[in-house]
């Protein structure tokens, strides 16, 4: 079915008033179109209604913002404000949202027939949004209320972190992802009960239930596999699911492959039979290449093989436009940094995915680009979706070099829901706290689509100071001309934390001074061939920030800022393809933007959740280790300053493994002391990401870091235990 010129232009006329409160300069469109209930089949109260057929869920995997499948609503997961908010279509500023308090900041939510699921990350025990939460995880089970707008029916106790959201087709079992403690666990909805929790790698997030209700798959923030949950309703187990990482635009190399992320949400078609995941391919090859490219990898359910697999031959081939910037560069040789056997990508199609949702009588895919501030539609019958876009929904605006920093209708789209006729998209922009509702196309011919600026709908005001606000918006936005060049600070640092990659800079001398070395830029593997000039690239691997930047400085793994301020300007300029940056332009233009994030660095990322538990003896005696003196681990790491004295250690040739990188410039093997905080969620360890384990760490240790060679296996063990509560 295709919807008309003339329900569009119903839709129009109906909202037009209901939006008069949206932002000035904003143009309205269409919003929900579900009508009322008829008053001439309003019953006499004495008189017994028939008992209505259960809706079925409009969708079955939680997210930020959902559609109720019962009511003319909206139900929306506001993190950042701890609450989850009722928003009544049309959208009205008459009507405002009822905002329902929660016990710590929500993550997903899921509108049930006559009830509503919401994850919620961890417990708080003040009403600062910045403040840190503590474990449990929990999953709510509420029901509408007409005027409490949710009450809470019962709560069942997670791991910390609880995340990601999904249910069986029969609505019997909830399953939820815990990022920071790395399981995935299953509720009972009818006994609210939990039935089983399971361990699996680094930062699950979206998870995904087969039709038969008996698989599942989960993806990850920091890695290409995924985990089969096989036997939901049974005794349930996990296993890795190989799934490489846009295939067609990346070399045959196994580390590249598996290089991806900000896998955040996954979709299943509506036969079960296809498993959409957007993410960051970081091994990908393309025109601008230093991070990667976008993509939208699908997975065939029915042999679990990737549709699109690599092709028998790699080769790369240069554009007309690449060579003509290589030349304008002085840069006559081939490059590395190219496209690959499929067709090249022109430009970022989107930008840190975040959310996506498959719209079924277009067979397209909506995806929200987080940095890019652009709600994009892709088909989702074409082997690799993110090649091209069949259409760009632009909800943010602006990002010009005569924009105020920060300046958008949209910033950060992070959840998407889908109206009743699909021919409206409502989005929900997280940094600007605002509601964009969207037109879209109905790809018809006989009603050529005409491009407007979505409507918006405020939430009401951010949270935080208006320096850390801006910050926020800052930290997503990949648009800006000066910050970076198509990656925000959320790329590498999601949510404040990191995306377990080992990136390399380029270290190249000084054109000022002879004999200086200095980065110049960034990418996401080592060079095989350099330019002339230029090293291959030294391991610099992603610093965890929430938590770890309370201090003024020195930041940088060399200790090469002195404040936090200076690092995200250097930042500037190392994030982006072949280097260049911002200190050529004036500091009115560089130094508010960074103190801007570096305020939200330090006010608004919430840092992950702590186990506050008693010390095991194990971990007892870990910290008697840990402070021991013939150990000397607390001589670097140094307990009342974050577990660092902030120092630069020279630690030895040891530190470089020569088989894997090229040395530092002048064989420098001297580096900041890092903060040790948070250190069990932030695998691998070590600059260059050596260390896949804490384990490994301390068995490789020997006389490197303090002296560890002495101790027995059961003491490293319980050091090992110790750090796991830092």
């Amino acid at each position: 079915m295709r919807t008309s010129a003339s329900t569009f232009l119903l839709a129009g006329f109906t909202s037009l008033a209901a939006l008069a409160a949206c932002k000035s300069g904003d143009t309205p469109s269409p919003t929900d179109a579900t009508p009322p209930p008829a008053a001439s089949n309003a019953a006499a109260p004495d008189v017994l209604q028939p008992a209505r057929a259960r809706r079925p869920p409009l969708v079955r995997e939680g997210g930020a913002l959902v559609r109720s499948p019962s009511e003319p609503a909206l139900w929306l997961a506001d993190e950042d404000q701890q609450v989850v908010r009722r928003i009544a279509l049309p959208a009205d500023a008459q009507n405002p949202p009822v905002a329902v308090k929660m016990p710590g900041p929500p993550a997903a939510v899921l509108a049930l027939d006559d009830r509503v699921l919401v994850t919620v990350r961890g417990l708080r025990k003040t009403d600062d949004p910045a403040s840190p939460y503590e474990g449990p995880g929990l999953l709510l089970v509420m029901r509408p209320d007409p005027a409490a707008g949710l009450v809470e029916i019962g709560r069942v106790e997670l791991p910390a972190d609880a995340w990601g959201l999904a249910i069986t087709p029969d609505e019997s079992t909830a399953l939820v992802t815990s990022p920071w403690t790395h399981a995935v666990s299953a509720v009972d909805l009818k006994t609210l009960q939990k039935r089983w929790t399971l361990d699996v790698p680094r930062e699950p997030r979206a998870v995904v239930v087969l039709p038969d209700g008996k698989n599942a798959y989960v993806t990850h923030l920091v890695r290409a596999t995924l985990s089969r949950i096989d036997a939901v309703d049974g005794e349930a187990r996990v296993k890795d699911v190989p799934f490489p990482a846009a295939p067609l635009r990346t070399p045959p190399d196994p580390a590249r492959r598996e290089a991806a992320t900000l896998a955040y949400s996954a979709v299943l078609s509506p036969d079960g039979a296809r498993l959409f995941v957007p993410r960051q391919a970081l091994g990908a090859m393309g025109e601008s290449a230093w991070n990667g490219q976008n993509t939208v990898d699908i997975l065939s359910t029915v042999d679990e093989s990737p549709l699109a697999v690599r092709a028998p031959r790699w080769f790369v081939m240069q554009s007309k436009p690449f060579q003509k910037l290589l030349g304008e560069f002085g840069f006559e040789e081939a490059d590395p940094h190219l496209t690959g056997p499929a067709p090249a990508q022109i430009g970022e199609i989107f930008v840190q995915p975040r959310a996506a949702v498959y719209r079924k009588k277009t067979r397209t895919l909506l995806v929200a680009s987080e940095g890019t501030d652009h709600l994009v539609e892709l088909d989702a019958l074409s082997l690799d979706p993110s090649l091209g876009a069949l259409r760009k929904y632009d909800l943010g605006g602006g990002n010009t070099e005569d924009d105020k920093p920060g300046a958008t209708r949209c910033g950060a789209p992070t959840g998407i829901a889908l109206s009743e006729d699909e021919g409206t998209a409502f989005v929900f922009c997280r940094s600007s706290h605002d509601l964009a509702i969207v037109r879209l196309d109905a790809f018809d011919k006989r009603a050529p689509y005409e491009s407007s600026p979505p409507a918006i709908f405020s939430l009401g005001p951010d949270l935080l100071p208006e320096q850390a606000a801006l910050g926020r918006r800052l930290y997503y936005n990949a648009r800006d001309w000066l910050m970076s060049a198509s990656y925000a600070c959320a790329g590498c640092h999601p949510e404040g934390r990191d995306d377990g990659h080992v990136w390399h800079e380029d270290i190249r001398e000084s054109y000022e001074e002879k004999g200086k070395f200095e980065p110049n830029a960034m990418h996401a593997f080592e060079d095989k061939q350099a330019f002339e000039g230029f090293f291959k690239g030294v391991p610099r691997q992603t610093p965890m920030l929430a938590g770890r930047v309370a201090a003024f400085g020195p930041y940088g793994w060399k200790g090469e800022s002195p404040n936090l301020k200076h690092r995200v300007i250097i930042g500037f300029g190392l994030h982006r393809w072949l280097g260049g940056g911002p200190l050529s332009y004036s500091a009115d233009k560089t130094i508010p933007r960074a103190e801007a994030i570096a305020a939200f660095a330090r006010n608004g990322l919430v840092p992950p959740p702590r186990d506050n538990h008693e010390k095991t003896a194990a971990e007892k005696r870990g910290e008697q280790l840990f402070n021991d003196a013939n150990v000397g681990c607390a001589t670097c790491h140094v307990p009342k300053t974050d577990y660092t004295n902030r120092a630069v250690v020279g630690l030895g040739a040891w530190a470089f493994d020569k088989a894997r990188f090229e040395t530092e410039a002048e064989d420098d093997w001297k580096f900041k002391t890092p903060s040790l905080l948070y250190l069990a969620g932030s695998a691998p360890y070590y600059h260059d990401g050596s260390a896949a384990t804490l384990e490994d760490l301390v068995e490789r240790n020997g006389k490197r870091m303090g002296h560890t060679d002495h101790l027995s296996k059961e003491d490293r063990a319980a050091l090992v235990a110790f750090l796991k509560t830092l």
